[in-house]
Protein backbone atom coordinates (compact mmCIF):
# COMPACT_ATOMS: atom_id res chain seq x y z
CA UNK A 1 0.00 0.00 0.00
CA UNK A 2 1.49 3.22 -0.96
CA UNK A 3 2.79 4.99 2.28
CA UNK A 4 1.29 8.43 1.57
CA UNK A 5 -2.32 6.69 0.73
CA UNK A 6 -2.33 5.03 4.37
CA UNK A 7 -1.22 8.43 6.00
CA UNK A 8 -4.30 10.03 3.87
CA UNK A 9 -6.50 7.38 5.13
CA UNK A 10 -5.37 7.28 8.84
CA UNK A 11 -5.89 11.82 8.74
CA UNK A 12 -9.62 11.31 6.71
CA UNK A 13 -10.61 8.98 10.31
CA UNK A 14 -9.77 12.01 12.69
CA UNK A 15 -12.93 14.13 12.35
CA UNK A 16 -15.89 11.16 12.06
CA UNK A 17 -13.30 9.39 15.52
CA UNK A 18 -14.44 12.67 17.39
CA UNK A 19 -17.64 12.35 17.20
CA UNK A 20 -17.99 8.70 17.93
CA UNK A 21 -15.05 9.46 20.72
CA UNK A 22 -16.93 11.79 22.80
CA UNK A 23 -20.11 9.12 22.97
CA UNK A 24 -17.28 6.63 24.36
CA UNK A 25 -16.11 8.63 26.64
CA UNK A 26 -18.70 9.77 28.40
CA UNK A 27 -20.11 5.87 28.73
CA UNK A 28 -16.88 5.24 30.23
CA UNK A 29 -17.01 8.19 32.66
CA UNK A 30 -20.61 6.86 33.48
CA UNK A 31 -19.66 3.26 34.65
CA UNK A 32 -15.82 3.81 35.96
CA UNK A 33 -14.55 1.03 34.62
CA UNK A 34 -10.95 0.33 34.15
CA UNK A 35 -9.33 -2.67 32.76
CA UNK A 36 -7.31 -2.82 35.82
CA UNK A 37 -10.82 -2.49 38.02
CA UNK A 38 -12.30 -5.48 36.14
CA UNK A 39 -9.60 -7.65 37.87
CA UNK A 40 -11.45 -7.80 40.80
CA UNK A 41 -13.81 -10.24 39.31
CA UNK A 42 -11.93 -12.50 37.49
CA UNK A 43 -9.78 -15.79 39.22
CA UNK A 44 -6.34 -14.93 40.58
CA UNK A 45 -3.73 -14.99 37.73
CA UNK A 46 -0.94 -16.67 37.43
CA UNK A 47 2.58 -16.66 35.62
CA UNK A 48 2.50 -17.05 32.25
CA UNK A 49 5.16 -18.32 29.95
CA UNK A 50 7.29 -17.46 27.12
CA UNK A 51 5.78 -17.41 23.90
CA UNK A 52 7.82 -19.86 21.49
CA UNK A 53 8.32 -18.15 18.83
CA UNK A 54 9.47 -21.77 16.57
CA UNK A 55 5.84 -22.40 16.81
CA UNK A 56 5.35 -19.71 13.98
CA UNK A 57 4.20 -20.86 10.66
CA UNK A 58 6.58 -20.67 7.70
CA UNK A 59 5.57 -18.15 5.76
CA UNK A 60 3.83 -15.99 8.59
CA UNK A 61 5.14 -12.58 9.94
CA UNK A 62 4.95 -11.22 13.09
CA UNK A 63 4.21 -7.56 14.55
CA UNK A 64 3.45 -7.05 18.44
CA UNK A 65 1.37 -3.53 18.99
CA UNK A 66 0.80 -1.76 22.47
CA UNK A 67 -2.94 0.44 22.20
CA UNK A 68 -4.28 0.58 25.49
CA UNK A 69 -5.94 -2.63 27.25
CA UNK A 70 -4.42 -5.93 25.09
CA UNK A 71 -8.35 -7.06 25.63
CA UNK A 72 -9.21 -4.30 22.95
CA UNK A 73 -6.37 -4.62 20.45
CA UNK A 74 -7.30 -8.72 20.26
CA UNK A 75 -10.86 -7.49 19.74
CA UNK A 76 -9.66 -5.40 17.00
CA UNK A 77 -7.19 -7.35 14.94
CA UNK A 78 -8.89 -10.76 15.21
CA UNK A 79 -11.36 -9.63 12.94
CA UNK A 80 -9.23 -9.52 10.06
CA UNK A 81 -8.12 -11.41 7.00
CA UNK A 82 -5.00 -12.87 6.98
CA UNK A 83 -4.38 -13.07 10.76
CA UNK A 84 -3.96 -16.20 11.85
CA UNK A 85 -3.68 -15.31 15.47
CA UNK A 86 -3.61 -12.63 18.16
CA UNK A 87 -1.92 -13.65 21.68
CA UNK A 88 -2.28 -10.73 24.23
CA UNK A 89 0.82 -10.45 26.21
CA UNK A 90 3.51 -8.57 27.67
CA UNK A 91 6.65 -6.61 26.78
CA UNK A 92 9.14 -4.09 27.34
CA UNK A 93 9.46 -4.94 30.60
CA UNK A 94 12.74 -5.87 32.84
CA UNK A 95 11.64 -8.66 34.79
CA UNK A 96 11.41 -11.96 33.59
CA UNK A 97 7.86 -14.26 33.51
CA UNK A 98 5.45 -11.23 35.09
CA UNK A 99 1.73 -11.57 35.90
CA UNK A 100 -0.84 -9.66 35.44
CA UNK A 101 -1.35 -8.40 38.81
CA UNK A 102 2.80 -7.04 38.52
CA UNK A 103 2.56 -5.39 35.37
CA UNK A 104 -0.66 -3.39 36.88
CA UNK A 105 1.63 -1.68 38.80
CA UNK A 106 3.62 -0.15 36.80
CA UNK A 107 6.52 -0.97 38.24
CA UNK A 108 7.86 -3.99 35.95
CA UNK A 109 8.08 -1.47 33.03
CA UNK A 110 6.10 -3.91 30.49
CA UNK A 111 3.20 -3.07 27.91
CA UNK A 112 0.18 -4.99 27.56
CA UNK A 113 0.65 -5.94 23.99
CA UNK A 114 -0.98 -7.74 21.45
CA UNK A 115 0.94 -10.29 19.26
CA UNK A 116 -0.27 -10.46 15.61
CA UNK A 117 0.57 -13.77 13.36
CA UNK A 118 -0.06 -12.23 10.14
CA UNK A 119 0.35 -13.78 6.41
CA UNK A 120 2.14 -10.77 4.09
CA UNK A 121 0.73 -11.62 1.16
CA UNK A 122 -2.85 -10.95 2.87
CA UNK A 123 -2.19 -8.21 5.13
CA UNK A 124 0.64 -6.10 5.23
CA UNK A 125 2.54 -4.89 8.49
CA UNK A 126 1.82 -1.10 6.56
CA UNK A 127 -2.35 -2.04 6.56
CA UNK A 128 -1.27 -3.42 10.07
CA UNK A 129 -0.05 0.31 11.48
CA UNK A 130 -2.63 2.04 9.79
CA UNK A 131 -5.46 -0.37 11.92
CA UNK A 132 -3.22 0.06 15.10
CA UNK A 133 -3.37 3.88 14.70
CA UNK A 134 -6.79 4.43 13.53
CA UNK A 135 -8.21 2.63 16.47
CA UNK A 136 -6.33 4.02 19.78
CA UNK A 137 -5.44 7.42 20.34
CA UNK A 138 -1.71 7.70 20.07
CA UNK A 139 -1.16 10.97 21.28
CA UNK A 140 -1.85 10.73 24.99
CA UNK A 141 0.93 9.29 26.95
CA UNK A 142 0.61 6.54 28.76
CA UNK A 143 -2.90 6.25 28.91
CA UNK A 144 -6.08 5.07 26.89
CA UNK A 145 -9.73 6.18 28.73
CA UNK A 146 -9.81 4.83 31.87
CA UNK A 147 -6.84 3.03 31.23
CA UNK A 148 -3.70 5.28 33.17
CA UNK A 149 -0.54 3.61 33.41
CA UNK A 150 2.84 3.10 31.47
CA UNK A 151 1.88 -0.54 30.81
CA UNK A 152 -0.81 1.12 28.79
CA UNK A 153 1.31 3.06 26.65
CA UNK A 154 0.85 3.42 22.85
CA UNK A 155 3.83 1.23 21.29
CA UNK A 156 4.96 -0.39 18.44
CA UNK A 157 7.81 -3.34 19.16
CA UNK A 158 9.39 -4.13 16.24
CA UNK A 159 10.56 -7.34 15.47
CA UNK A 160 13.44 -6.43 13.17
CA UNK A 161 14.79 -3.00 11.13
CA UNK A 162 12.09 -3.16 8.55
CA UNK A 163 9.25 -3.08 10.97
CA UNK A 164 11.52 0.26 12.88
CA UNK A 165 12.14 1.80 9.67
CA UNK A 166 8.35 1.91 8.49
CA UNK A 167 6.92 2.75 12.22
CA UNK A 168 9.13 5.86 12.36
CA UNK A 169 7.96 6.72 9.14
CA UNK A 170 4.70 6.74 9.19
CA UNK A 171 4.70 8.16 12.98
CA UNK A 172 6.85 11.23 10.99
CA UNK A 173 4.27 11.41 8.20
CA UNK A 174 1.46 11.31 10.85
CA UNK A 175 2.71 14.32 12.76
CA UNK A 176 3.59 16.32 10.24
CA UNK A 177 0.13 15.67 8.43
CA UNK A 178 -1.58 17.59 11.67
CA UNK A 179 -3.86 14.73 11.97
CA UNK A 180 -4.22 15.56 15.38
CA UNK A 181 -3.98 18.32 17.62
CA UNK A 182 -1.06 16.84 19.74
CA UNK A 183 2.46 14.86 18.94
CA UNK A 184 2.01 11.05 18.32
CA UNK A 185 4.01 9.91 21.64
CA UNK A 186 3.89 6.14 20.32
CA UNK A 187 6.99 4.44 21.71
CA UNK A 188 9.18 2.25 19.11
CA UNK A 189 10.46 -0.36 20.86
CA UNK A 190 12.80 -3.29 20.20
CA UNK A 191 11.02 -6.61 21.14
CA UNK A 192 13.40 -8.38 22.87
CA UNK A 193 11.02 -10.77 25.44
CA UNK A 194 7.35 -11.82 24.63
CA UNK A 195 5.17 -13.12 27.86
CA UNK A 196 2.20 -14.87 27.00
CA UNK A 197 -0.80 -13.17 29.45
CA UNK A 198 -3.06 -15.69 31.03
CA UNK A 199 -4.68 -17.97 30.09
CA UNK A 200 -8.21 -15.66 31.27
CA UNK A 201 -7.39 -12.98 29.17
CA UNK A 202 -6.94 -14.70 25.93
CA UNK A 203 -10.15 -14.31 23.41
CA UNK A 204 -11.08 -12.21 26.14
CA UNK A 205 -13.89 -9.65 24.51
CA UNK A 206 -15.72 -13.09 22.57
CA UNK A 207 -15.54 -14.67 25.79
CA UNK A 208 -17.07 -12.27 27.99
CA UNK A 209 -19.26 -10.04 25.67
CA UNK A 210 -21.51 -9.14 28.72
CA UNK A 211 -18.84 -7.86 30.93
CA UNK A 212 -19.15 -3.96 31.86
CA UNK A 213 -15.55 -2.98 30.07
CA UNK A 214 -16.46 -5.03 26.73
CA UNK A 215 -20.04 -3.15 27.00
CA UNK A 216 -19.37 0.07 27.36
CA UNK A 217 -15.57 0.08 26.04
CA UNK A 218 -14.14 -2.74 23.67
CA UNK A 219 -17.54 -2.49 21.93
CA UNK A 220 -18.09 0.92 20.21
CA UNK A 221 -14.47 0.68 19.52
CA UNK A 222 -15.09 -2.99 17.78
CA UNK A 223 -18.12 -1.41 15.70
CA UNK A 224 -16.44 1.53 14.45
CA UNK A 225 -13.33 -0.38 13.63
CA UNK A 226 -15.39 -2.80 11.14
CA UNK A 227 -17.15 -0.28 9.32
CA UNK A 228 -13.65 1.65 8.52
CA UNK A 229 -12.44 -1.71 7.56
CA UNK A 230 -15.17 -3.22 6.34
CA UNK A 231 -12.72 -4.35 3.50
CA UNK A 232 -10.75 -6.14 4.90
CA UNK A 233 -12.43 -7.98 7.62
CA UNK A 234 -12.37 -12.10 7.37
Amino acid sequence: MHHNFIVFTIVKMIDMNATIKTLATALVMMTSFSCSNAEEKRNEAVLSEKMDKEMIAEGMDTATLGAGCFWCIEAVFQELKGVESVTSGYAGGFIKNPSYKEVCTGRTGHAEVAQIVFDPDVISFDELLEVFWKTHDPTTLNRQGNDIGTQYRSSVFYHNEKQKEKTEYYKRKLDESGAYPNPVVTTIEELTDFYVAEDYHQNYYNSNTSQPYCTFVIQPKVEKFRKAFADKLK
